[in-house]
């Protein structure tokens, strides 16, 4: 499982507590010495993570940070245990609202409820049908059987198996049944892939 972040800028002392426990956190924290650095940084993917500071004047500024991926503690004493269970219940909430609504080819996915949206048509998948669907889309590229079963079944490749294309060909099935859809899952020579 991949830890959400958490951004501590301009609070090296909040950042100097949690990183003497980090082996036991269920996040990742990164350490940013203010503001403008922050804001700067080229490589950051806060879509899913949370920002901790002590003001958020220049922060809200930045049009990919709002309130709900920041969390100010501005109120002292807080004993350890109510600060990282503040922390843990902001990264619930967001990494539940980044679940709730992922975009795939004009289709909207929803991995809290496990429904698949294009309008008003809504298709129930299974847990396989999201990991195949996440698993093609996210790596954008072109997926063989043997890659699909070791990456989503955990097979070896010595085994025979037709799991992987009953799985696509349902998968399919159901998509264009539903959706009137026959390109959402492509196939090509050398596998299948979302473009």
């Amino acid at each position: 499982m991949i830890k959400q972040n958490v951004f501590i800028v301009n609070f090296n002392l909040l950042y100097e507590i949690l990183d003497e426990i980090k082996e036991n956190l269920s996040f990742k924290i990164l350490k940013y010495e203010n503001e403008d650095d922050f804001i700067n940084s080229s490589d950051l993917n806060i879509l899913n993570s949370l920002i901790i500071s002590k003001s958020n004047q220049k922060l809200l500024l930045n049009k990919n940070i709002s309130e709900k991926n920041l969390l100010i503690f501005d109120d002292f004493p807080l004993s350890l245990n109510k600060l990282l269970e503040m922390i843990n219940i902001q990264l619930i909430k967001l990494k539940f609202n980044h679940q709730s609504k992922i975009n795939i080819k004009g289709y909207e996915l929803n991995l809290n409820s496990k429904f698949f949206f294009k309008g008003e048509l809504s298709l129930k998948l299974t847990e396989k049908e999201i990991e195949i669907i996440l698993y093609l889309y996210k790596t954008k590229k072109k997926h063989n059987v043997l890659d699909l079963q070791n990456n989503i079944w955990g097979y070896s490749s010595d085994t025979e198996t037709h799991t992987v294309e009953t799985h696509i060909y349902r998968l399919r099935k159901k998509i264009s049944n539903k959706f009137d859809d026959e390109d959402f899952i492509l196939s090509h020579q050398n596998g299948y892939f979302i473009e």
